[in-house]
């Protein structure tokens, strides 16, 4: 999904591509965040709700035609993100309803029965797990920028040609263990590529515009295994309210 002053943005336009060290990681990030949209618009997104499918390979193993393209089981998708650090991600199965969210430095997933809604599994997530769900939301909501402030950095790379795109590479680092190596087009500014530290790879596809801001219509992340799941989105709203108790730690109580 991604500002200095208007001047310092059209100077990174029109400045030579063939050098890009002579760029800074700031530059290079005005000029993403433009691809997407305004100064003003990205940083008015305080929450963002996507609608969607999530696409995965079906568990079921193939015995017959292994020349068919593989088979695959939607489900009914549906995320928010809201600053500073929740987001909750709702996927609808046939037998049940499982729910993963953050709330600040917590953690957790259940899943409920459909048929039998008093049957339900749940834990709370640990360490790592938290960690890469902080940055992906904090990834969603400021789009490239301000991560110095967090406590994180964003070191700037070398060329690359990605699909036959000169790229300029940079380097996102969360966290320790937490890190997204980008590519965008040096033309554009566009996101070409996230490759992460366990050696999954991410790529956007199409767009879907709310509020001015540019949003992938696919998300497609392949694992260092090679499994391919697809988040395809039908709907962006922006800017919602979501009371705390829908991030929170439910408790054991509940049905």
């Amino acid at each position: 999904m991604k500002a200095c002053p208007v001047a310092l943005a059209v100077l990174v336009a029109v400045a030579p591509l063939s050098s890009p060290a002579a760029e800074t990681a700031e530059a290079w990030i005005t000029k993403a965040r433009a691809y997407l949209g305004t100064e003003s618009a990205l940083n008015a997104v305080t929450s963002i709700h996507y609608f969607g499918t999530l696409e995965t390979p079906d568990e079921t193993p193939v015995t017959e035609d292994k020349g068919k393209p593989a088979a695959v089981t939607r489900l009914p998708a549906e995320i928010v993100v809201q600053k500073p650090y929740q987001q909750r991600i709702m996927l609808t199965k046939d037998d049940a309803v499982e729910i993963r969210a953050l709330d600040g430095y917590d953690g957790w997933i259940k899943s409920t029965s459909v048929q039998t809604p008093k049957q339900w599994r749940f834990r709370l997530l640990e360490g790592q797990e938290i960690k890469q769900l902080r940055a992906n939301t904090w990834d969603n909501l400021n789009f490239f920028s301000g991560l110095e402030k967090k406590g994180g950095a964003v070191q700037l790379g070398d060329e690359a040609v990605v699909d036959g795109v000169p790229c300029i590479k940079l380097s996102f680092v969360y966290a320790e263990n937490i890190t997204f190596l980008r590519f965008f087009d040096q033309a554009t500014g566009r996101l070409v590529r996230t490759e992460t530290e366990n050696g999954g790879e991410i790529r956007e596809e199409g767009e879907i515009m709310a509020g001015g801001i540019r949003f992938p219509r696919k998300i497609i992340n392949k694992s260092a295994s090679g499994q391919v799941t697809v988040l395809v989105i039908d709907r962006v709203v922006l800017n919602e309210r979501f009371p705390d108790n829908e991030f929170a730690v439910p408790t054991l109580l509940e049905n």
